[in-house]
C-alpha cells in the first residue's frame, strides 16, 4: 500500500477534513469517487472496523472504515479540503484525524523517468558500497525539503540516513534488488 494522504483537522461543521497530500500526482489521486484504504496510526485511540454512521448509541465511538470514498473536494493553500461519503458532521470528521489514506501499489503505474522510483520499489533493497560490501537494507524513504533520504537499516544494527542524490547513490538496480552507495567516510557513523 502507498500512502497518498494524511487526514488532518476538521474544516467547518459539515464533516469536511483537511488532507495533507503525499503524492506526486494529486490531481490523479484526489478526484470525486476515488476510494482510499485507511490505516489508523498506532498512537491513535480509534479502531478500524465497519463504519458506524454517527454513533448509534451514546458512548459508542465511530470506527474508521477500511475504505473511504471521496465525495467531493476543493483545494485550499496546497491542501485538499475533502468530504468523504458517510462523514457529514464535525464529530465524525474529528475521529478521522490522523488516518492515513492509501492506494494499492499494484494500481500505480511505474514512473516514465528511469531515474525516478516509487518508495515501495526501494524498500527492502540491499544497499552495498562500490566494492559490493553489504551496508544494510532500505527501511523507508523520508522526504525532506532538501532531498529525499534513504533510511538505512545497517547490517551491524541501528539506522543511518543517506541523502538520495546521484553523488552518493550512483546506481539503483531494481532487477538485482540492490542500491550502490558511494558514501563519504564516516557518514554511517553519525
Amino acid at each position: 500500500m502507498l500512502v497518498v494522504g494524511h487526514i488532518g483537522k476538521p474544516h467547518g461543521i459539515r464533516g469536511e477534513v483537511l488532507v495533507t497530500v503525499r503524492t506526486d500526482e494529486p490531481e490523479a489521486r484526489f478526484v470525486a469517487g476515488a476510494v482510499f484504504h485507511t490505516e489508523v496510526q498506532r498512537d491513535r485511540r480509534v479502531t478500524t472496523g465497519p463504519a458506524v454512521a454517527a454513533a448509534a448509541e451514546p458512548g459508542v465511538r465511530y470506527q474508521v472504515p477500511p475504505t473511504l470514498t471521496l465525495e467531493s473536494l476543493r483545494w485550499h493553500q496546497g491542501r485538499v479540503i475533502a468530504q468523504f461519503e458517510g462523514v457529514h458532521d464535525r464529530n465524525i470528521a474529528e475521529e478521522l484525524r490522523g488516518v492515513l489514506l492509501q492506494v494499492d501499489s499494484a494500481e500505480v503505474a511505474a514512473p516514465s523517468d528511469p531515474d525516478e522510483f516509487h518508495d515501495h520499489q526501494l524498500i527492502g533493497l540491499a544497499v552495498v558500497d562500490p566494492e559490493g560490501t553489504e551496508l544494510g537494507t532500505v527501511d523507508r524513504i523520508d522526504h525532506a525539503p532538501a532531498s529525499d533520504l534513504i533510511v538505512l537499516k545497517k547490517a551491524g544494527g541501528g539506522t543511518a540516513l543517506i541523502p538520495f542524490v546521484t553523488a552518493m547513490i550512483p546506481t539503483v538496480d531494481l532487477r538485482a534488488g540492490r542500491i550502490v552507495a558511494d558514501l563519504p567516510e564516516g557518514l554511517l557513523d553519525l
